[in-house]
């Protein structure tokens, strides 16, 4: 899937003839539209494309834009007038911090993907085909017949450790996934509150909800410091991406600070642990919800591999099974809300857009949106063919990014995610047991409540 970059269909309006967009209704006195974005904020992010394709919103005392129509989150996420910041980003900082590529802007953010691009480029990606192969088998071994597998887990220790053997060439991470699975769950789920309802100063008052968010914090800052700490200790430089942040220059031509390569490698970890995981769990639930389409991968990677183990050469071969893993990201993306800050008075949509303002946009909302799919509702891989998918607006799926922000790592998910998604598949049935709860819970990312499924042996 290519991004192209967006071109205006009409000439830009004079100043003069920008209006401003028109006011959600449903606020509530101080919260604003805060309080529905707790209650049911899929639904609300999605049911504001009938308000506009611009709209604004009140979380708290802030005025806040919400873009609703894929051309114009295109031209959100591409243009420069617009820059990394906002509420999500706001709440983001206390894990991710200042300087690593995923809140940095301009200078050292370019400087920045320099650095770590070349772990991800297409020709580096082959180099980990083994040690995909070795985890994905590994993890169909692991699970036993009639075993209760619990999703969350599982799928954050599938992720951390490819992450970890791939990019961080660490052994040492198997035993703290649990600590890091811990800390991120918590995390997660406190930073979306602070996103939505802003509350300032009150979140650092002594209160159980504050206390747990803390020591969650502090403990994963720890267990990354324990990453690099062990690293310089041991002497060694395999040729992977912490390698480069240790080795890396500035702008100056001097080592980069502690800080960033603390932030860098958390940001590494949590696209790792938490936006991959969660596509993991949703995968497990559509082979167990789709037994149809699972058993079409089944099929097709045998029709490959004329029944040998599934290696990484094949993926480029599994149609279908690619199809899946996309449709399972357009309805369910792990990111599922975005926001941007505009750096100077400017425009979207013929609607005025002042200067700092707050812009916030729904990937899961825009992926879902009947005026761009046929069927939106549906899990349908086979719109993904070549002769359908002409008929998908531009950025109306884009469950990397688009533009600088792009997700470098796009290339190297997608090989994992289909390869395990695979060797799953032609291994095992899934079915859920009782007590699995599958509805969508929200924090920064998506995922199941609670998913519990049972493998049942496909020979």
């Amino acid at each position: 899937m290519t991004v192209e970059s967006v071109k205006p269909q009409t000439p830009p309006r004079a100043a003069s003839e920008l209006c401003e967009p028109p006011l959600a209704g449903g606020g509530v006195p101080l919260l604003g539209h805060g309080w529905k974005m707790v209650r049911d904020p899929l639904a609300f992010m999605a049911g504001l494309r009938d308000h506009g394709d611009v709209v604004r919103l009140k979380l708290g005392p802030k005025t806040v834009y919400a873009v609703t129509a894929p051309e114009l989150t295109g031209a959100l996420a591409l243009s420069t007038d617009f820059e990394i910041a906002g509420p999500l980003w706001e709440s983001l900082e206390g894990l991710l911090g200042k300087e690593g590529v995923a809140t940095a802007n301009g200078p050292r953010h370019r400087r920045q993907r320099r650095t770590i691009q070349p772990a991800f480029r297409l020709d580096a990606i082959p180099g980990y085909g083994p040690i995909m192969e070795e985890e994905a088998h590994a993890v169909a071994e692991r699970w036993k017949p009639g075993e209760t597998i619990d999703c969350t887990s599982e799928s954050f220790r599938i992720a951390v450790r490819i992450a970890a053997r791939c990019l961080l060439r660490g052994a040492y991470m198997d035993e703290r996934a649990d600590r890091l699975c811990a800390a991120l769950d918590t995390l997660f789920r406190g930073m979306y509150r602070r996103m939505v309802i802003p509350l300032g100063p009150l979140y650092n008052l002594p209160l159980p909800a504050n206390r747990t968010f803390n020591r969650a914090l502090a403990d994963f800052h720890l267990l990354v410091d324990e990453i690099v700490a062990q690293r310089r200790a041991s002497g060694q430089k395999p040729d992977d991406l912490l390698t480069a942040l240790l080795e890396a220059r500035d702008e100056n031509g001097d080592p980069i600070g502690e800080q960033e390569i603390h932030d860098q490698v958390v940001a590494i970890l949590t696209a790792g642990a938490e936006t991959v995981a969660s596509t993991i769990m949703w995968l497990l639930h559509v082979l167990a919800e789709h037994p149809e389409h699972a058993d079409k991968v089944c099929a097709e990677v045998e029709s490959v591999t004329g029944g040998r183990p599934v290696a990484f050469e094949d993926v480029r071969r599994l149609g279908h099974t690619n199809n899946v893993v996309v449709e399972a990201m357009r309805l369910r993306p792990a990111i599922w809300i975005l926001t941007r800050r505009a750096v100077t008075d400017t425009s979207l949509g013929g609607y005025r857009i002042p200067a700092g303002s707050d812009i916030v946009y729904s990937p899961y909302a825009v992926q879902r949106d009947p005026k761009s799919y046929a069927r939106h509702l549906e899990f349908d891989p086979d719109r993904w063919h070549p002769e359908r998918v002409k008929d998908v607006p531009k950025h109306a799926m884009s469950p990397f990014g688009v533009g600088n922000r792009k997700c470098p790592s796009d290339h190297f998910s997608m090989a994992m995610l289909t390869l395990l998604t695979a060797a799953l598949a032609t291994t095992y049935r899934f079915e859920q047991v009782p007590g699995s709860n599958d509805a969508t819970r929200v924090g920064i990312t998506l995922h199941p409540h609670e998913l519990l499924l049972r493998p049942v042996p496909r020979h």
